[in-house]
């Protein structure tokens, strides 16, 4: 099915996203509205979704209040949102599994909506929305090539999908004298208004040194898919089983320097945030204390739940059980 753009269809896959960006030029003006609207979020009410993970809930969703994710260099957020049901759905895509994430986005948006609300194109009031937010004009066109994955797999959606912005890649550069730099590397949605806004966030959990460790160590079957963390029947977030394989070269990577690290394990060592060097070196000592996370943190072969408490932060589900 045809992506919708302005009232036009994209019939087709742009050859790259500066002729993308040529055809749809009204996408510059849209962004300029969204840079001015900048928020620091706090972790009550927040649902982090970090890389590679989706997470998709309704606005009357009585646990959390907004989605997010940051740390975006050359990666890039995908919000898809239906305007009649209020059902939303945000991804952190690096390139790993963008279309089994994308289509599970509209699968579950679709199954949060009333059937009256899935296929209708004409009204503003009564339509799936997407957002491509994050990337930038990289040295090894790696945010490109995320870019068109993602432009790709909407494309291949049955279900009529209206890109509303597009703030990715030449739109989110600031093109500095010797570096360039994203400009958007947090987004926030707010599930109740749907509104979107570049975030800062202060808390990323929970357990986010387990949750990375499939970007260096996962097995195959495990290293190729977007993972849902999130059931808002419930209020559930939901983390693992991971199995990984041991990591023979982690004492090596932990007595590196924090510039050997930057240059050797991110995309664009370049402009990554402060927290990246810690958040890889964490992680590290995760595998070096879990090589057989299945014996030591997944016995049970079953995953970590989470849910928010009274004041809106994440707990083991199991401590929640005990209260009551």
């Amino acid at each position: 099915m045809p992506l919708v753009i302005n009232d036009q269809l994209l019939d087709h896959n742009p050859e790259d996203t500066r002729s993308f960006l040529d055809r749809f030029p009204h996408f510059k003006d849209i962004n300029g509205s969204l840079l001015s609207q900048k928020k620091i979020v706090s972790p009550q009410g927040l649902l982090y979704v970090h890389q590679r993970e989706l997470a998709v809930t309704i606005a009357s969703d009585k646990h959390i209040t907004y989605l997010g994710t940051d740390s975006m260099t050359t990666c890039q957020c995908v919000i898809i949102r239906n305007t009649g049901s209020g059902a939303i759905g945000l991804g952190h895509f690096d390139g790993v599994g963008v279309e089994q994430g994308i289509s599970t986005i509209v699968r579950k948006v679709q199954e949060l909506s009333p059937e009256q609300y899935h296929y209708s194109v004409d009204s503003k009031q009564n339509r799936f929305e997407v957002y491509i937010i994050g990337g930038f004009v990289d040295n090894h066109h790696v945010s490109e090539n995320v870019a068109m994955q993602i432009l790709y797999s909407l494309r291949k959606q049955a279900q009529v999908l209206h890109l509303v912005q597009a703030c990715f890649c030449e739109l989110n550069t600031d093109y500095r004298q010797t570096q360039n730099w994203p400009i958007v590397m947090g987004v926030g949605v707010n599930i109740k208004t749907g509104q979107i806004f570049p975030a800062t966030f202060h808390d990323r959990g929970p357990e986010i040194p387990l949750r990375s460790t499939i970007f260096y160590c996962g097995k195959e079957d495990s290293k190729h898919v977007m993972y849902d963390i999130y059931d808002c029947s419930s209020g559930l977030m939901q983390i693992g089983p991971y199995n990984y394989q041991p990591m023979r070269a982690v004492d090596m990577w932990l007595q590196q320097n924090d510039e050997s690290i930057r240059q050797k394990l991110s995309t664009s060592p370049e402009v990554e945030p402060p927290h990246y060097v810690l958040n890889v070196r964490e992680t590290f000592k995760y595998i070096q204390q879990h090589p057989f996370p299945l014996v030591t943190v997944f016995p049970d072969n079953r995953p970590h739940l989470f849910r928010k408490d009274e004041q809106g932060l994440w707990v083991p589900y199991s401590m929640i059980q005990h209260l009551y």
